[in-house]
């Protein structure tokens, strides 16, 4: 994909909307700030129990917990650390569930960068819903509570200097910000961010783990595409549309 568009002048972005949610970007403000010292290690939890006929659990259209909700935990780190992996090491488990006869229940990763700053993450199908990350700084920490979600408000906790505050985000729309930042650099000529390259590290970096998971043991990550990362200029809100009638829509948890 990411050669044909560059053959033929296309524009390519990732779909990946939290580089456009004010939670996550004020995030990334608040380390670039040094505000917590250094960022020393990220901690994030994803989960959700899945139904049995859910196209997650159906390993020949993409099913598995790395790629359907663990690439978030992985985009995060790399934008919060505003680096790439460069060694990982990762181990599946399932029970005897038949949700889960062709896809691993839940996956658990560590991911050292440079500087040996390090990100650990539980991506699971079969667990209480979760999603939250935290990062840990030489001087205090922030966690982010529903961190990865589109249809609940997100919460900033920011521990520093013995002070405690949290910023409360309402629940915003987080697919129109990109798609017209995506029209705009159409219009204006400009690769978007995050760009194909964005996805295909986070793709092999996935290879990578399931690699690592299978035979037991740490993987080095070889050469990576340079890309840019999202910065706290993305941030753009759009009035929230009225909320339509869904029609014989069921939920894909349970």
């Amino acid at each position: 994909m990411i050669s044909a568009c560059q053959r033929e002048g296309v524009k390519l972005m990732s779909a990946y909307r939290l580089h456009f949610d004010p939670a996550n970007l004020e995030v990334i403000e608040l380390i670039e700030s040094r505000r917590l010292g250094e960022a020393r290690s990220f901690g994030s939890l994803f989960s959700f129990r899945v139904t049995p006929d859910n196209i997650r659990v159906k390993p020949e259209k993409g099913g598995g917990t790395l790629y359907d909700i663990g690439i978030y935990c992985i985009n995060a780190a790399r934008y919060i650390f505003q680096s790439e992996p460069l060694e990982v090491f990762a181990s599946t488990g399932r029970r005897s569930d038949k949700r889960f006869r062709g896809i691993e229940e839940m996956t658990s990763a560590i991911m050292r960068f440079s500087g040996d700053r390090l990100a650990t993450f539980t991506c699971s199908f079969g667990a209480a819903s979760e999603a939250r990350y935290e990062v840990l700084g030489t001087k205090g920490l922030l966690r982010l509570s529903n961190a990865y979600e589109y249809e609940l408000p997100m919460e900033l906790e920011l521990v520093e200097k013995d002070q405690h505050k949290v910023h409360a985000y309402k629940k915003r729309d987080q697919f129109a910000p990109e798609l017209i930042y995506f029209s705009d650099c159409i219009l204006k000529d400009r690769k978007p961010e995050p760009s194909g390259e964005e996805g295909l590290i986070d793709v092999q970096i996935i290879e990578a783990l399931y690699e690592s998971a299978r035979r037991r043991m740490p993987l080095k990550i070889g050469a990576l595409p340079r890309v840019k990362y999202p910065r706290g200029d993305q941030r753009f809100t759009c009035p929230s549309p009225k909320k339509p009638k869904l029609l014989h829509v069921e939920a894909p948890t349970e």
